[in-house]
C-alpha cells in the first residue's frame, strides 16, 4: 500500500488546479441535465458517471500502485464517505432534471455552511456568534434563491437542498480522512461503491442511447467525474483549503454560460441575488477561518508566558 503524498507549497499550481477541477464539475452537471433531457434514465446517467469514473481510476492507478489501491485504511469510514457523495450525486441530477443549473449550482454554494453547522457536533469545532450569523445569513440567500413562497417554487428543490446536505457530509468525511488515504484509494472506494449499489437500478432503467452524441456525453460525464475529483485533491495537496475555498463561487459564472449556451436559460435576478449573499456569507467564513488560523499559528511560533 502506497503511503499519502506529501503537501506542498505550490499555491500559484493550486490555484489553477482547483480552477480547472471546477470547470470539469460543472461539465458533470451540463452533462447530465443534457443527457436526462435527451431521455435517459437518470439512474442510468449516474451509474454512467461512476462506473466511468471508476474505469479510468483503475486504468491509471493500478498499473501503479496494483491492488493495493483497493486497500483502506479506515474502511468504515471510506464507505460512509463513498455513500454520501453518490447520494449527492443521484439527488442533484434528479434536480438538475427539473431545474436550470444556475439553481442548482447556486443552492450548493451553501455547502460550506452547513459544513460549518455539521462540523460543531461531527468534527467537535465550536463556532462563535459572528460565524453563525454569517451562517443564517448564507441560508437566507438559499431561501432567496429556492423561493418557497412564490410561484417560482419548484418541488425538485428539495431534491437539491438534499444533495447539498448529502454533499455536505461528504466534506466532512473527507476532512475526517485527510492526510490517512490516498488519492488512489479515495477515487476507487467512491467511484467503486457507488457502480456496485447502482448497478441492478441502472439494469433495470437501462435504455440504449440512440444517437452518436448521447454515446459520446455518457462516456465523456465518467472523464469528467474522475478527472475533476484528482485535480481537486492534487489542489488541496499544493495549497490551502482556506486560499481554495473561493475558487468554488467560479462556479456560478460557468453555470451561467453552461445555461446559456446549452439549455438557452438564463439566470433570473433572484438566482443571482440570492448567489451573491450565499457567496458573502461564505466568504465571510473563508476569510475568518484564515484570520483565525494565521492567529493560532502566530500565538505557536511566538507563545506568552
Amino acid at each position: 500500500m502506497s503511503e499519502p503524498l506529501p503537501r506542498e507549497e505550490r499555491t500559484t499550481a493550486g490555484v489553477a488546479t482547483m480552477l480547472l477541477a471546477v470547470v470539469f464539475f460543472i461539465c458533470i452537471d451540463t452533462s447530465a441535465k443534457w443527457l436526462t433531457l435527451s431521455g435517459l434514465p437518470v439512474l442510468m446517467v449516474v451509474f454512467a458517471r461512476y462506473f466511468g469514473h471508476f474505469t479510468y481510476a483503475c486504468l491509471i492507478y493500478i498499473p501503479q500502485e496494483g491492488l493495493g489501491c483497493f486497500r483502506s485504511r479506515s474502511p468504515l469510514k471510506q464507505f460512509l464517505r463513498s455513500c454520501f457523495l453518490f447520494g449527492s450525486t443521484v439527488l442533484n441530477f434528479f434536480a438538475l432534471k427539473y431545474l436550470p443549473i444556475t439553481v442548482t449550482t447556486t443552492i450548493m454554494f451553501a455547502g460550506p455552511i452547513v459544513v460549518t453547522l455539521l462540523a460543531i457536533p461531527l468534527l467537535g469545532e465550536k463556532v462563535g456568534l459572528r460565524r453563525f450569523l454569517a451562517v443564517a445569513t448564507g441560508f437566507l440567500g438559499v431561501l432567496v434563491v429556492i423561493q418557497p413562497w412564490s410561484a417560482e417554487w419548484h418541488p425538485a428543490m428539495l431534491f437539491s437542498l438534499a444533495a447539498l446536505l448529502m454533499a455536505s457530509l461528504y466534506f466532512v468525511m473527507t476532512r475526517m480522512l485527510a492526510g490517512i488515504e490516498t488519492n488512489a484509494t479515495q477515487q476507487v472506494w467512491s467511484a467503486g461503491i457507488a457502480s456496485l449499489v447502482l448497478a441492478p437500478f441502472a439494469f433495470f432503467a437501462w435504455t440504449w442511447p440512440e444517437t452518436t452524441t448521447q454515446w459520446v456525453v455518457l462516456f465523456a460525464i465518467g472523464f469528467f467525474g474522475m478527472f475533476g475529483h484528482i485535480l481537486a485533491t492534487t489542489a488541496h495537496r499544493w495549497a490551502d483549503a482556506s486560499i481554495l475555498a473561493p475558487m468554488v463561487y467560479s462556479q456560478i459564472f460557468l453555470a451561467a454560460i453552461s445555461g446559456i449556451l446549452v439549455f438557452d436559460t438564463w439566470p433570473t435576478i433572484w438566482t443571482l441575488a440570492g448567489g451573491l449573499i450565499i457567496i458573502g456569507s461564505g466568504l465571510y467564513i473563508w476569510q475568518r477561518e484564515r484570520a483565525l488560523r494565521k492567529r493560532q499559528l502566530m500565538n505557536a511560533a511566538h507563545p506568552k508566558y
